[in-house]
């Protein structure tokens, strides 16, 4: 069996597939991976997962943007930054954990659960913001835990083992709520002590240009570089890859498979802390409804952004420009005076059009090694 060098060994330095290290992807045994190969810049260019993204990112702003401008003036791009910041922060970290192999669909409603975490301990108990906010993130955390251990442990997939989390956590969220407060919203966080500095960390705003744009953004795009170097220049963005790519192989080279995993689903229960918080301390309150339905946004946008649903292939940046075609086209229907509804149907075209380019880009970069 042949394996790319520097799986488990070394940080991956290669940069042609979205930044990946070495070891991504393994993909068959015997076969070369293609981050391998050397090529020239068009070529590199055209295999990179997130080119579909950027090219579809342009294409929207310049059709949104030819109708509105409000779109493109620095007030429509923080309005559209604002819904972007968010959802990328999370479709970074789905991105990371589908090019691992897996899916999370408990993510979204676990953005809810801290944020009922975070106000009813500050507000109801007593208890310092910030010291809620970090009991939040341990239940976050533990969260992902448990759900990588039973995906690891039992061999189920991790589409039915998130799926039975989102359940119980949407019951606990609304189930919980309705006794605490005999209604399914919790509020009154702005009363609490330190809020205003809390706020002003994650959810407040900062001005550029004369345009007001939410803190988010400038978390998110921390986010992205992170995870960003961690794919392109360490050793566990090989393993990352490794084993979306080939798990058994990945084990036969000492990829620590199991232990990769269950990281990747504390990251994105971290992702969730973040996300439930920031909007937590943006609105004062929490519905038990919260965060509800947006898994498959966040999942949406990673495939979009080029990331592949069997695994081993992707990018965080392609997942941010994902998002940033979320927020375009979000407000640039708005912008543009149409009915609201257009927009899922927009989600729909975005989501065909780029497994069809995804599936053309991995194509053609398998063909490179021929």
């Amino acid at each position: 069996m042949t394996v790319p060098t520097g799986i488990g060994d070394t940080p991956g330095t290669d940069d042609t597939a979205g930044g990946t290290g070495a070891a991504g992807g393994t993909g068959k045994a015997g076969a070369a991976d293609e981050r391998l190969a050397r090529s020239g810049p068009a070529r590199r260019l055209l295999i990179r997962p997130e080119l579909g993204a950027v090219v579809g990112a342009l294409v929207v702003f310049a059709f949104f943007a030819a109708q509105s401008p409000v779109f493109r003036s620095v007030e429509g791009v923080a309005n559209w930054l604002d819904p972007a910041s968010t959802l990328g922060i999370m479709a970074v970290a789905i991105a990371l954990l589908m090019i691992g192999g897996e899916f999370d669909l408990s993510a979204g409603v676990l953005t809810g659960t801290v944020g009922l975490v975070t106000v009813v301990l500050s507000t109801r108990y007593g208890l310092p913001l910030w010291a809620a906010m970090g009991v939040a993130l341990a239940v976050a955390l533990l969260v992902g835990l448990l759900n990588g251990l039973v995906v690891v442990r039992t061999g189920l997939p991790s589409f039915i083992v998130t799926l039975a989390t989102f359940l119980m956590l949407q019951g606990v969220n609304l189930g919980a709520t309705k006794a605490l407060t005999g209604t399914v919203q919790v509020g009154g966080l702005r009363r609490v002590e330190g809020y205003e500095e809390a706020r002003a960390v994650l959810g407040g705003t900062i001005t550029v240009a004369g345009a007001e744009f939410r803190v988010s953004v400038l978390w998110w795009l921390a986010v992205t570089a992170v995870a960003t170097w961690v794919l392109a220049r360490t050793r566990a963005g090989n393993w990352i890859f490794a084993v979306g790519g080939d798990e058994r192989a990945a084990r036969a080279v000492g990829v620590p498979a199991e232990r990769t995993k269950i990281a990747l689903f504390m990251t994105t229960a971290g992702a969730a802390w973040l996300v439930g918080s920031i909007m937590a301390l943006r609105f004062t309150s929490v519905q038990a409804g919260s965060g509800v339905g947006q898994e498959f946004v966040y999942i949406i946008a990673a495939v979009i952004g080029g990331c592949l649903l069997t695994g081993g292939h992707g990018s965080a940046i392609g997942a941010a420009v994902g998002a940033v075609i979320f927020g375009m086209a979000d407000k640039g229907i708005v912008f543009a005076g149409w009915d609201a509804d257009w927009f899922t149907f927009f989600l729909g075209a975005m989501l065909l059009l780029a497994t069809l380019a995804n599936r053309f880009v991995r194509r053609y970069a398998e063909e490179m090694r021929h």
